[in-house]
């Protein structure tokens, strides 16, 4: 019998949730071996509900059974625990980007090399039906060849509240919409496109206001002292496909969330690609000739959409039907499929890397005047094969 990749995973917050649902129940592959979190309470709680041991952050990097520690933590704790978890001789799955910055992201993966282990870095929306579908669509050459792609992501992320420890999050370096959202549209489009070779484009940092009046900062400004987050920027992308892209990525101060996807443009027709938040999504493609978009199903499974249609239990918690249909963890298990197969990851330690340096070239060229060459190589994702859905669907992973 197929012994199991041990999990370990640091960070028992929010996100968590959907974390372990899936690592528990959806992939032969893995094994949650422990949890550990710095508030006191929060690992003993989550390990009573998805198994494992509550442990702290030193007992699970120490432990044996742990091959893999996905590290959940906040931003400003990432590059710590990355850090650590690879001392220890861990291979790694980090939400969000690498780290916080370029400069320690590159720190990151050079420990990593000389230690030979493996940096997954998330999302792993690429991975899931949509946008491997996009990807075999283009490869088709439905589309003819491609040529241009516009994104755009404008959400809010408001100061508000009488509590402001959330903020910490997403209003601090490395955790700005670029960094944060933004990061979901850079993997989509490495995915499809493959690597990046100049950069260009304009960033701002728009003013942010504590807005409520019970908390201790209400009316004052708050700052991020870092010329690398921006929570406004418009990046124009070459990759060496010569395919031209535009991401804009706007904190617009507003909860609100728009309908938001990737257009690309070929010469023979256009498509239009679903939220890369998303595993799953509508896909609509107009080729030459036609007058209407059409819908195009989905051919990998890892979409989500198997569970859209049921009904939502009485009383169940509002985050588990936001995340009803998340996938996160395929991430997790394609890097475990990959050390047992002896092959490179898909979310590769130099596919991370070089998704940071995008965010860091945009910011760069605008403060300079000048493009910014990529300095980072990467080799284009292999694609899933199609065609597994349902209980099978974890043999995708096995290539």
């Amino acid at each position: 019998m197929m012994k199991p990749y041990g999990v370990g995973v640091i960070g028992c917050g929010a996100i968590s949730r959907t974390y372990l649902k899936n690592i528990t129940e959806r992939f032969s592959i893995l094994k949650l071996i422990g949890v550990a979190d710095p508030v006191p309470g929060r690992a003993e709680k989550t390990a009573d509900e998805y198994g494992g041991r509550a442990m702290t952050s030193e007992e699970l990097l120490n432990d044996p059974d742990v091959d893999i520690v996905v590290n959940l933590t906040s931003i400003p704790s990432h590059y710590e625990v990355t850090k650590a978890a690879l001392e220890h001789g861990k291979h790694v799955y980090s939400e969000k980007m690498m780290a916080d910055s370029f400069g320690r992201a590159k720190e990151l993966y050079e420990l990593a090399k000389e230690k030979n282990l493996r940096i997954a870095v998330a999302p792993d929306t690429c991975l899931g039906g949509g946008y491997q579908t996009v990807r075999k669509l283009l490869d088709d050459g439905v589309i003819g060849t491609p040529l241009a792609a516009t994104a755009a992501v404008v959400r809010g992320y408001l100061p508000a509240g009488p509590e402001s420890g959330w903020l910490s999050n997403v209003f601090c370096p490395g955790g700005t919409i670029p960094y944060d959202m933004g990061s979901y549209f850079i993997n989509a489009l490495l995915t499809i496109f493959g690597p990046v070779k100049r950069v260009s484009g304009f960033a701002a940092s728009t003013k942010k206001y504590f807005t409520h009046p019970a908390n201790p900062n209400y009316g004052q400004e708050l700052v991020i002292n870092d010329p690398d987050s921006p929570n406004l920027m418009q990046a124009a992308m070459e990759f060496e496909s010569g395919v031209l892209a535009t991401l804009t990525a706007a904190d617009a101060g507003t909860m609100l969330f728009p309908e938001e996807g990737i257009t690309i443009y070929g010469t023979k027709g256009r498509l239009i690609c679903p939220d890369p938040d998303l595993f799953g999504g509508e896909i609509k493609l107009c080729v030459a000739g036609e007058q209407e978009y059409r819908v195009i199903p989905m051919l990998h499974g890892y979409s989500g959409q198997e569970t859209a249609f049921l009904p939502v239990p009485e009383n169940e918690d509002p985050r588990d039907v936001i995340w009803r249909h998340s996938r996160r963890g395929i991430g997790v298990t394609e890097l475990a499929w990959a050390l047992r197969n002896g092959r490179p990851q898909r979310l590769s330690n130099e596919m991370g890397l070089h998704a940071i340096e995008i965010v860091h070239g945009a910011a760069t060229a605008s403060r300079t005047g000048v493009y910014y060459t990529m300095t980072t190589p990467m080799e284009k994702m292999k694609p899933l094969r199609p065609g597994f859905i349902g209980p099978d669907a974890e043999a995708v992973f096995d290539d």
